[in-house]
């Protein structure tokens, strides 16, 4: 069945494109979603201004996310954690935990599994992790591991007196 696409699909199709899909695929998903219409000669004039519309609202979201790049590639965070014997955390530091500080720090939301980490951060020191953003943006943020030190426990000013 040959479909005109409304709005972006990934994966599929982006608005304003002609394409050829399953019968079933149209008629059970896309024409009740509104995702798509039947490419007659009505529609067909019409895919003009609908391509329009779509680049224009791309554009936006490519400004909005280049934005958002430019503010996350000059961020620097700072974890504290517990570690022991050749500077191992106890715990580790994982991309949901990266992107609860970048939401912190920025007071922008991203979506931990657009934080790129191979395997969580189990040591001390710094690193660099990219944020992927969209296909070919993925700026880098400065992640710093330090050491929990005796004064940032809670509760260790109540030792030290009872202890004097």
């Amino acid at each position: 069945m040959r479909v005109v696409f409304q709005e972006d699909i990934p994966n599929v199709a982006r608005a304003g494109e002609v394409k050829n899909v399953t019968d079933g695929f149209a008629r059970n998903y896309l024409l009740p979603k509104k995702l798509a219409v039947l490419a007659t000669p009505s529609e067909m004039q019409r895919v003009e201004s609908v391509k329009k519309v779509a680049a224009k609202k791309r554009a936006q979201v490519e400004a909005d996310l280049a934005k958002l790049a430019e503010t996350l590639s000059g961020a620097s965070l700072t974890f504290k954690a517990k570690a022991g014997e050749q500077n191992r955390l106890y715990g580790s530091i994982t991309g949901a935990d990266i992107a609860a500080e970048i939401q912190k720090v920025t007071g922008v939301q991203v979506d931990k599994r657009k934080i790129v980490l191979e395997e969580p951060l189990r040591q001390l020191g710094e690193f660099e992790v990219g944020v992927r953003l969209s296909k070919d943006l993925e700026p880098k943020v400065k992640v710093v591991i330090v050491e929990e030190g005796p004064s940032d426990q809670p509760g260790s000013e109540q030792r030290e007196t009872a202890s004097a």
